[in-house]
């Protein structure tokens, strides 16, 4: 009865999401949404690592990649973005092997893990700024606009279209974070999360099962970065690669709920409604504020909340066990025959 409660509550929800842009068709509500659905299937995507221990500061990169390559392919080659955004993710997934192979063979994990990330999004930000020949560097990309066939190009003015795209990923972003935490690798990486020793003792290849999470994690990012391309036609190296985005996944995701499948999302949410309340309430006075207040904010939840706005209220929504007090024990003990 509580799978299908569930399974309704999901129905009725996704239903209700598919009909509102046919309800209510404000432009900047609409915009605010797409980015929200947007951000939230790249957090997702973080957490797929972040969930089992494995920090990562790189993902910046991983969505500077997925962005910049599909816009370069289509301004310069004149690739369609059907095949930009699948060659961004086999770019950002080679990257994320290169990366991860050699760390999770030679047992590189913890803070040093954490810093070899860290240089990846920061190189990864210094090579798209310094070829500003082709990148524009620190002063944007634009990808062309197409006079033709605007679902070749994956162009659309309508808000409304938009905003279905976003929803259909961010929905596979959902299934894919289920279907992990329903795969065996789950068990795996929670294994090795708390112990690689133990876990390599019972069977568990290590590497492959980090390595795998890995890949997953870096190609849903690329995709993130490609569809947000898409959508802003606009691009800068700060708001889809460097360390600064990397942050905000790991704030976003912790801060919503890194064990929720819709944590990630509440941590959208909370993002990017920070960022649009900064910005009106104090316009360029306010830039790189966000930033502050994602690290404030960071630190109290780790302390204070550790499993997030939404991961703690669900566990306060669960039904809690009796525990039998020790007089109560001694009792049913007393009570049974032959004891």
């Amino acid at each position: 009865m509580m799978g299908q409660g569930r399974l309704a509550a999901w129905g009725i929800g996704l239903a209700a999401l598919v009909a509102l842009p046919f309800v209510y068709r404000d432009p900047y509500h609409l915009h605010i949404l797409v980015l929200i659905l947007i951000w939230s299937f790249a957090y997702t995507s973080w957490s797929m690592m972040g969930r089992f221990g494995l920090v990562s500061l790189g993902h910046g990169g991983f969505m500077g990649i997925g962005a910049y390559v599909t816009a370069l392919l289509w301004n310069h080659l004149g690739v369609s973005p059907w095949i930009g955004i699948p060659v961004s993710m086999v770019a950002a997934g080679a990257l994320a092997l290169i990366v991860g192979y050699p760390c999770f063979r030679f047992r590189i994990t913890g803070h040093y893990f954490v810093l070899v990330t860290l240089a990846l999004s920061g190189i990864v930000l210094q090579v798209i700024t310094a070829t500003r020949d082709y990148t524009g560097g620190s002063l944007g990309y634009t990808p062309n606009r197409t006079s033709g066939n605007k679902l070749l190009a994956l162009q659309f003015d309508d808000k409304i279209t938009w905003y279905l795209i976003a929803l259909g990923v961010w929905l596979f972003g959902i299934v894919v974070w289920h279907w992990v935490d329903r795969s065996m690798s789950r068990y795996a990486l929670e294994a090795i999360s708390e112990d690689e020793d133990a876990a390599a003792a019972a069977g568990v290849d290590v590497t492959a099962e980090k390595l795998k999470i890995t890949l997953l994690s870096a190609l849903m990012t690329a995709l993130a970065g490609a569809i947000y391309c898409q959508y802003q036609m606009f691009i800068t190296p700060d708001t889809v690669s460097g360390i600064a985005v990397s942050l905000q996944m790991v704030f976003a995701a912790i801060v919503g709920g890194l064990f929720v499948s819709l944590g990630p999302t509440f941590g959208a949410v909370i993002t990017i409604l920070l960022a649009e309340t900064l910005r009106i309430g104090f316009g360029t006075k306010a830039v790189g504020w966000d930033n502050l207040v994602y690290g404030v904010l960071l630190v109290l939840f780790i302390i204070f909340l550790p499993k997030g706005i939404l991961g703690s209220v669900l566990d306060r929504l669960k039904p809690q066990r009796k525990v039998p007090r020790a007089h109560e024990q001694e009792a049913v003990q007393i009570a049974r025959p032959g004891t």
